[in-house]
């Protein structure tokens, strides 16, 4: 599904600059400005349910020690993010009620511990999930790994799926074998970190057919930078500065 801009913007871990990261207030502060999409992780709890988190590990962000995937939702749901007050780990359908009824899209990273092979209950629990909560049309399912993102799509019914490769892949494989990953893949939408990309990245991912999204872009010269490169969508940890910069005001 196309995006309604010409470059939409995404409150990153709804906006970490901002609010505490992947915390529910920082969804509901995310969801009161314009921005076209929010973007959550989420991991599998020890008993499979999916937890709004980035880390594998609980130390940064919460209070917490050890992996999220050792301890069950009510525990984790228990714990409180650092630095946010009373604020605790959300679920991921606490999040996603949030955005029952809304205009804006939200972004699932399905994420796995370093290392560690997929859960294979990861993607068919995150989608039931937005099932309950109304909202997988209004959904994008995002990874680095290839097959979950292939796995998403062809449980359909989202309103897109991306597929992240970090600059060191870029290096590794090329332009030509991120293409071929793309196209071995069915993916229509790829994202990279901004300081990969460049116009000529650009061209080429869009002669491909694929649309272009950016993550990183965080302050006034990658924002710029994304702007100007017109990428279909720029995840930012600033999306009060990324809208000012973006329509100005």
């Amino acid at each position: 599904m196309p995006f309604p801009v010409p470059t939409a913007i995404v409150s990153h871990r709804g906006g970490a600059f901002l609010w505490p990261e992947n915390s529910l207030d920082a969804f509901r502060n995310s969801l009161a400005l314009p921005v076209e999409q929010c973007e959550c992780d989420v991991h599998l709890s020890a008993d499979g349910v999916p937890v709004v988190i980035h880390d594998a590990m609980l130390e940064r962000t919460t209070e917490g020690k050890g992996p999220v995937a050792a301890q069950g939702a009510a525990a984790l749901s228990r714990l409180r993010l650092r630095g946010a007050g009373a604020s605790r780990v959300p679920l991921l359908a606490e999040v996603a009620a949030l955005f029952r009824g809304r205009d804006q899209q939200l972004q699932v990273e399905v994420k796995t511990a370093p290392g560690a092979a997929p859960d294979p209950a990861l993607v068919p629990r995150t989608l039931a999930v937005l099932d309950a909560a109304g909202i997988r049309g209004q959904s994008r399912i995002i990874a680095f790994d290839a097959p979950l993102v292939a796995e998403a799509a062809a449980a359909g019914g989202l309103a897109g799926t991306i597929w992240l490769f970090e600059a060191a892949l870029l290096r590794r494989i090329g332009v030509a074998g991120v293409i071929g990953v793309a196209r071995a893949h069915g993916f229509t939408m790829v994202e990279t970190e901004i300081g990969a990309l460049d116009a000529a990245l650009v061209e080429t991912l869009r002669a491909a057919g694929l649309g272009i999204g950016a993550w990183g872009a965080n302050h006034a010269g990658t924002i710029g930078k994304a702007l100007a490169l017109g990428v279909d969508a720029m995840a930012t940890d600033d999306p009060v500065l990324a809208l000012r910069l973006r329509d100005g005001g």
